[in-house]
């Protein structure tokens, strides 16, 4: 990419959005969470705070950056990291929980790892020992990966422009990316980019290193917070070690796309949980009895009473199926095999399609069942369905349900990808 070229791109992504905020350098070291329980008593912790300021961000499109610094601090961004590098390694299960909990306090927070978790396990499955050493050291110290993973103006999500290739004995890194979540917060920026033979890598680099421009131009409806937006690589030098190979996980069997799924999963099912409890806080303090019933509060309404019920036991079995895909990727973790991997990433595709439709489904029971007064913008609840509607759209789960049945109907095992 030209320098002029550089200069319009950023120009035009000015024009959408703003600069990218400053994040300085780690000053300080994490906590290291131990085991799976600290890390859900953490994620509970930082759930009770996240949650009072979760409306306001969302209405002023503010960057949760002192809260993602805490949750990184916390050590939460670092609970997959394995015991024999100095981590807790937690289970599936547990990672999958401690999104859940986060997104029903702030859906938008919830998001930002994802990506930050998946470079971490393409570390795990792909990395040599010197880079798993070297960024799971740095990771635990509460460094932050973030994503420049997909572009925009191409055929498909996963066709990438975005070239690392040698010239003149050095490896040169150039291209644009967009819905970049979790890099405006990260110290790390992590790449992806076909190489000299074609191949896809994923590539770490520096916040600091010359060449990398970051704009916060993400102006959806929903998941506002997530400063997912533009990072351009304009002849940004790197270096062999920084490289992992991305193909290589998915040649063979390997946990990659249901872990990445998963994370994904348990977004919905936290905004389907957070629409619920807002839906029963706000029911019993303001709803108002229908004009034909005589009754004193609008949650003695049996219909509202019948509401309630219906989208609790949907909110459950969500919660059922994400506990369950989470032990079939813990299988799929220790012993990745055909079957293990596709039994997993089947499980997966289920939570996550009713965990889409579930959170969509609160998200509006929530309105309707709180009237008139429920959308007024100073309660800011329509952002749970905004939020459930915006990040729906990551994997279409028209496509889950056609991998659910070929798997069960045909026998069909589903193909290996990030997006299933």
């Amino acid at each position: 990419m030209s320098e002029n070229d550089r200069k319009l791109h950023r120009e035009a992504a000015l024009t959408a959005g703003r600069p990218a905020p400053h994040i300085p350098p780690r000053r300080t070291r994490a906590h290291r969470i131990q085991d799976d329980a600290e890390a859900l008593a953490v994620a509970r912790e930082l759930a009770r705070e996240f949650a009072p300021g979760a409306a306001a961000r969302d209405r002023e499109r503010r960057l949760p950056i002192a809260e993602i610094e805490r949750f990184s601090q916390s050590g939460l961004s670092a609970i997959t990291v394995p015991r024999a590098y100095g981590g807790a390694g937690v289970s599936a299960v547990t990672l999958a929980e401690v999104t859940a909990i986060i997104s029903a306090a702030d859906s938008s927070i919830g998001q930002i790892p994802q990506n930050h978790f998946y470079m971490v396990e393409a570390l795990r499955l792909a990395g040599g020992e010197e880079q798993k050493k070297h960024f799971f050291g740095r990771i635990l110290d509460g460094d932050r990966l973030g994503n420049a993973f997909t572009e925009i103006g191409t055929k498909t999500p996963v066709d990438f422009r975005t070239r690392v290739g040698k010239r003149d004995g050095r490896l040169i890194l150039n291209g644009q990316k967009f819905y970049s979540t979790g890099s405006l917060f990260a110290h790390i920026i992590v790449a992806v980019a076909k190489d000299d033979n074609g191949r896809v890598n994923v590539v770490f680099i520096d916040r600091a290193t010359p060449g990398l421009d970051f704009v916060d131009d993400w102006t959806s409806f929903g998941q506002r917070s997530t400063g997912s937006g533009t990072v351009t690589f304009d002849d940004v030098e790197v270096t062999a070690f920084q490289v992992v190979d991305h193909d290589g996980v998915f040649e063979r069997p390997t946990p990659m796309g249901p872990f990445a799924q998963i994370i994904h999963s348990a977004v919905q099912v936290g905004l389907a949980r957070g629409a619920l409890s807002e839906t029963i806080s706000y029911v019993r303090a303001h709803a108002r009895p229908f004009f034909e019933l005589s009754i004193e509060h609008g949650y003695e309404d049996p219909h509202t009473i019948h509401a309630v019920g219906d989208v609790s036991i949907r909110v459950h079995a969500a919660d059922a199926l994400l506990a369950r895909a989470g032990r079939l990727l813990d299988v799929a973790m220790e012993t990745p095999t055909e079957d293990t991997v596709a039994a997993a990433s089947i499980a997966v595709a289920e939570v996550k399609a009713l965990g889409t439709e579930v959170a969509q489904l609160a998200a509006t029971k929530l309105i309707e069942l709180g009237g008139a007064r429920s959308t007024l913008e100073s309660y800011g609840l329509d952002r749970f369905w905004r939020n459930a509607r915006t990040h729906s759209l990551h994997d279409p789960v028209r496509w889950k349900y056609h991998h659910i049945g070929n798997y069960y109907l045909n026998g069909l095992l589903p193909p290996r990808h990030g997006a299933i």
